[in-house]
């Protein structure tokens, strides 16, 4: 059975340390289960140790500052349209596998179903109901440098500089 979760946004303060989390800070979030519940907490730089152990997820930022560029997400339209081009090109597995993360959070993507790995490796399987479509996409978790490469594509892509 599949769930959505309601995650609260970040505090601005460590959870270690009550400490609020300064403008250009870089900090950590970690994505806890707390019984029925996900529970988000912020640590510091100067306090992380790493992700702890029941950790469901875990992410780096930075705190933004008063002059930070605003930007904007492309339309849906446009995003779930790069989705589509990129399954012919499966050189872009990796790409195409972030994008459709991005694609169900923000809700243009249902993930059904998973089906359990094979030679090719795990196998989601989504419904868009805009387009009244299943895709299949396989799960393809990139190395750290390659995050940082679709990272900057996406960003590259996908977002409009609102000033």
């Amino acid at each position: 059975m599949l769930m959505d979760y309601d995650i609260q946004r970040g505090t601005r303060h460590c959870a270690v340390s009550q400490r609020e989390l300064k403008p250009g800070e870089v900090f950590y979030s970690v994505l806890r289960s707390s019984g029925s519940q996900i529970v988000r907490e912020d640590f510091s730089g100067e306090v992380w140790q790493g992700p702890p152990a029941d950790t469901v997820g875990w992410w780096k930022s930075q705190v933004p500052t008063s002059d930070a560029k605003k930007f904007h997400w492309a339309p849906n339209d446009v995003m779930l349209q790069l989705f589509e081009d990129l399954e012919n090109e499966p050189e872009q597995s990796d790409l195409r596998y972030v994008l459709t993360l991005l694609l169900i959070r923000r809700r243009v993507l249902r993930l059904e179903d998973t089906e359990p790995a094979e030679p090719a490796g795990e196998t989601m399987v989504l419904y868009c109901p805009r387009k009244e479509t299943d895709y299949r996409v396989r799960v393809v978790t990139p190395d750290e440098v390659r995050i940082q490469e679709i990272q900057q594509e996406l960003a590259r892509l996908l977002f409009a500089d609102a000033s």
